[in-house]
C-alpha cells in the first residue's frame, strides 16, 4: 500500500450536517406534501446543477415557470438554506484539526454552490485550516465526474496514489478510486478514525 501524504476531505455530512427538511418541516408541514415537493420540484437534480455553478435566480426562474404556484416555497429553498446546516460534527472537525496539526496536508473537495460555501466558510472557520479547497460551483465541474479530481489533484500537486479521500456518497468514493486516489465512505467519526489507521494515518 502507497504511503498517504494527503488527506481530501469532502465537507457536507462529513464536517457539517446538511439537511433540506430542517426549514422545510416548518414551511410544507404536511409530511406527504413535503415529499412530494422535494420529489417533483426542489429536487436533487435541480440543486445539483447550483452546485455545478447555476446560478439561484436561473434556477428559480426555471422552477416557477414550471410549477408557478410553488413559487414562494422555491424561493424558499435559497432563502432558507442556513438552516439546513445548522451544526458541524464535532469530531469530525476535531479529527480533521488533529491531522492538521499532526503535519498531514489536507485539503477540501466538494460540491457546493459558490455563495452558499461563502456563506458556510463565513459561519464556520475551521473551513479556513486546510491548505485549500476545490468547490464545485467555482470550477463548473462535481463529483463523481473525473474531471473534477484531476482538477483538484492538478491545483495542490497531489500524487493520486498517494492521496486519500473522505466522502458520505458511495458515488463519490468511487470517482475518487477511478481517478486512482484510495478513498473511504464516511458514516461517523470513530469508524473514520479505523480507516485512517488502516492506512497507517494517525493524528
Amino acid at each position: 500500500m502507497s504511503e498517504i501524504r494527503h488527506i481530501v476531505f469532502d465537507i457536507g455530512r462529513v464536517l457539517i450536517h446538511y439537511d433540506p427538511d430542517l426549514p422545510f418541516s416548518r414551511l410544507i408541514p404536511d409530511p406527504e406534501e413535503r415529499r412530494w415537493f422535494f420529489a417533483n420540484v426542489c429536487t436533487s437534480d435541480w440543486n445539483i446543477e447550483q452546485d455545478r455553478g447555476r446560478t439561484w435566480e436561473e434556477a428559480e426562474s426555471l422552477l416557477i415557470t414550471e410549477y408557478p404556484n410553488h413559487a414562494e416555497n422555491i424561493r424558499n429553498f435559497r432563502r432558507h438554506w442556513h438552516e439546513m446546516v445548522p451544526h458541524s460534527y464535532d469530531d469530525s472537525v476535531a479529527l480533521m484539526l488533529e491531522l492538521i496539526e499532526a503535519g498531514y496536508d489536507v485539503t477540501m473537495l466538494t460540491n457546493f454552490a459558490s455563495d452558499t460555501f461563502l456563506e458556510a466558510r463565513r459561519r464556520y472557520p475551521f473551513l479556513e485550516r486546510p491548505r485549500g479547497v476545490t468547490v464545485s460551483g467555482d470550477v463548473r465541474m462535481i463529483k463523481p465526474d473525473r474531471e473534477i479530481y484531476d482538477h483538484h489533484a492538478a491545483s495542490f500537486g497531489l500524487d493520486p496514489s498517494a492521496t486519500i479521500f473522505i466522502d458520505d456518497s458511495p458515488r463519490n468514493v468511487e470517482g475518487a478510486r477511478e481517478a486512482g486516489w484510495h478513498a473511504v465512505c464516511f458514516t461517523d467519526a470513530i469508524t473514520l478514525e479505523t480507516d485512517l489507521e488502516r492506512y497507517g494515518i494517525r493524528p
